[in-house]
């Protein structure tokens, strides 16, 4: 094996534990971003919080897509969303052709901690901050 061959392999095998090290990080703050989603969904329940019909919404912002699902917005935007099954929905979808007539079918994502992070905006704010605002609002 040459030494350019043995440099590519561990250059591959670093990026490989580097990426292991990201998922795993992500689903023990996914595993915690549920636990606050559980928690809101019993308190907002308890609280009387009144639900609404969750739309999505697709990329060209072009009208609102019926998704099925009951819960509350998290943010005024109405891009994220929890339903009273638990399930943390981010609601900008791909266009649906004749999507405005029909249900769109939307499937929970895991929560994640800080939520809007990574976005081209640079506006990121930590969940259980919105979910506490929803519970006082």
């Amino acid at each position: 094996m040459s030494d350019f061959e043995r440099s590519r392999k561990e250059r591959a095998e670093r990026a490989e534990a580097h990426r292991a090290a990201a998922d795993r990080q992500r689903s023990v703050q996914s595993e915690r971003a549920q636990e606050l989603v559980d928690q809101f969904v019993v308190d907002a329940v308890r609280a009387g919080l009144p639900t609404e019909e969750l739309t999505a919404r697709p990329w060209s912002g072009a009208g609102r897509y019926r998704i099925g699902i009951a819960g509350w917005y998290l943010s005024s935007d109405r891009r994220f969303a929890v339903g009273v099954d638990g399930g943390y929905y981010v609601l900008i979808v791909a266009p649906v052709r004749f999507g405005r007539w029909r249900t769109v079918q939307v499937a929970p994502t895991p929560p994640p901690l800080r939520v809007g992070e990574g976005a081209r905006d640079g506006e990121s704010v930590d969940l259980a901050v919105l979910l506490a605002a929803r519970l006082r609002a």
